[in-house]
């Protein structure tokens, strides 16, 4: 029985700033044909019918009219990132593509980080850890310990997927949550939709 040929894919590179990260490329090529751009344009007419998706990362390659025309077989556009403004939403769907994105991807580590940086500042762990392990050191200021993070008034901008999880961080801390939506014109307290 004869193989099947994995579909093509173009990405705009591997590795480097603006590549594809070296480990997802292994996990790709088992199940895609991965097409540099490089690569593409150097053999446009040999591949420009057999792409079938684009791989976006960091937005490149650019999904542009010139290179949406090029590739007459394209079904799929996916995006590694949560938002789609890179994108002319009108242009793509024109020519019959679907866009796919990953809108949760990032939610959980943005939310922990949000708080990481906000008890790090709150506490002044940076300024305590520096004070720590200077050797010229000889006591800790009474002021040192920052202020309190628990029972604190939280206000975000934005309850979004990342919002939200920040909230239900924040929740644990006893903080007074508030937050101001787009669609919404004030603020609420959080308390009547985080569940416990």
């Amino acid at each position: 029985m004869e193989e099947q040929e994995l579909p093509y894919v173009l990405i705009n590179t591997t590795g480097g700033t603006y590549g594809v990260y070296e480990d997802h490329v292994e996990f790709l090529k088992k199940h895609f044909n991965l097409i540099t751009m490089k690569e593409f344009l150097e053999n446009k007419n040999r591949l420009s019918e057999k792409i079938k998706a684009i791989y976006m990362w960091w937005h490149k390659p650019a999904a542009n009219q010139e290179l949406l025309h090029s590739l007459p077989n394209l079904k799929v556009i996916a995006t590694s990132g949560a938002g789609v403004d890179h994108l002319d939403l009108k242009l793509i769907s024109s020519f019959g593509v679907k866009v796919a994105n990953t809108p949760f991807a990032v939610c959980n580590v943005t939310a922990d980080l949000g708080m990481a940086l906000m008890l790090a500042s709150a506490r002044r762990l940076v300024e305590g850890c520096q004070i720590a392990v200077s050797p010229n050191t000889e006591h800790f200021a009474d002021d040192l310990l920052g202020d309190e993070v628990t029972g604190a008034t939280l206000g975000i901008i934005g309850m979004g997927s990342i919002g939200y999880m920040v909230a239900k961080r924040a929740k644990a801390f006893e903080m007074k949550i508030l937050y101001h939506n787009r669609i919404s014109s004030h603020s609420v307290c959080m308390k009547l939709i985080v569940p416990s």
